[in-house]
């Protein structure tokens, strides 16, 4: 995480001003991929890579908002928000704002810089912690406050109805809502969720495979679109299934001859990931690492073949990680497409695990990944 210190000092030279500051961590999702959105169950941790946001108030009646990470500044009238994005970084932050704003909030002129180093574009929820970072600042110059679970579905309306991520709830709920040294399953339908710890001779080791992926188009939203249709069969025969979180693989069998191909595919991760999701956190509360490993393999196999959401950069970090010493599980993490997988290492092993699978990639691929080991940290808050 980068220096509270460095960034008032870097808020103060350019606006002149004392700012508060607010973190929020980006995630890695130990499994449960594309379950949210069908209001199904997710186990992400917060991870020790964030966003900081320093904010301080204006008397012009400006909102000028600074990036560190693209060394670019936008400004704009506090009266007059912008009604639509603009495909820019800025997109995030004022998205925030734009749903404080139809939320009745008063928003202020205000200042705001933005310095995080949670990788882009890799699948660690990047925007999720620029969103809730900035959601704490903005709150704090309107003299509101909420708590974590409704910091999380205000953050995931402003993707949504802003920025035009189609994203489900996990990303902002965990950056909000995560607890050191824990995994947290969460169910998307009511927010309501368990802690499970993460035993302290585990590391999570996360493996960036370098390929970029977005939220905002492409193959999420063609494969929200078909998860969603194979939804609506099964909604015709039964019509107290709204979600996937609500089918069961019977019912696959039963109706599935009346989907698009893909989209029974796309029916068969979702329904036996959400069965895979509750069952791994019950193996973590009882200890037993050798079954949240064989979950995790399960876990990638349905993600790359069913739900056709890897790639094969990422199939082939998770396939080197296979035989190296204290891997205990290893899978593809994120909106897929690219991005990173996560690694459940033993601690004493990671340092030595995390340079042969880097050797190993970069061997095949020619380019080097970026290869972290990191810890379950806490959700988001204000710093200073």
């Amino acid at each position: 995480m980068h220096d509270p210190a460095a960034l008032r000092s870097m808020h103060q030279g350019r606006f002149h001003a004392q700012p508060s500051i607010f973190v929020a961590p980006g995630r890695v999702n130990l499994i449960g991929e594309h379950t949210d959105y069908a209001e199904g169950f997710v186990m992400p941790a917060a991870i020790n890579f964030a966003t900081l946001a320093a904010i301080s108030p204006r008397a012009d009646g400006k909102i000028v908002i600074f990036s560190e990470n693209y060394g670019e500044e936008k400004t704009y009238d506090a009266t007059a928000l912008p009604a639509r994005p603009s495909s820019h970084w800025s997109d995030y932050p004022m998205g925030v704002v734009s749903i404080l704003a139809g939320e009745g909030h008063k928003v202020p002129g205000f200042s705001l810089t933005i310095w995080g180093d949670v990788p882009l574009a890799s699948g660690l929820s990047s925007s999720a912690a620029i969103g809730v970072s900035s959601m704490l600042a903005v709150l704090s110059l309107a003299g509101a406050s909420y708590p974590g679970p409704v910091i999380a579905r205000l953050c995931q309306r402003a993707e949504n109805e802003f920025v035009g991520a189609n994203c489900g709830i996990m990303d902002q709920f965990i950056s909000a809502n995560g607890e050191e040294d824990h995994a947290l399953l969460l169910d998307c339908r009511d927010l309501s969720f368990r802690l499970a710890p993460i035993p302290d001779h585990v590391a999570l080791v996360i493996a960036n495979t370098m390929v970029k992926h977005s939220v905002v188009g492409g193959g999420y939203k063609v494969r929200r679109a078909e998860s969603e249709a194979a939804c609506a069969v099964i909604a015709s025969h039964r019509p107290g299934v709204p979600f996937l979180r609500d089918a069961t693989l019977e019912d696959l069998e039963k109706w599935g001859s009346e989907m698009a191909p893909k989209s029974l595919l796309r029916a068969r991760h979702v329904i036996s990931e959400n069965l895979r999701t509750v069952a791994a956190c019950d193996a973590l509360l009882r200890g037993d690492l050798r079954e949240l490993g064989r979950l995790m393999a399960e876990a990638h196999i349905s993600y790359s073949q069913d739900f056709e959401g890897s790639c094969v950069e990422a199939d082939a970090m998770v396939e080197l990680a296979q035989d190296l010493p204290g891997l205990i599980g290893a899978r593809l993490t994120g909106g897929g497409f690219g991005g990173c997988t996560v690694n459940l290492v033993e601690q004493k092993d990671a340092p030595a695990f995390a340079a042969q699978l880097g050797r190993r990639y970069t061997k095949r691929f020619g380019m080097a990944p970026e290869i972290h080991i990191c810890h379950a940290s806490s959700g988001a808050h204000q710093l200073e």
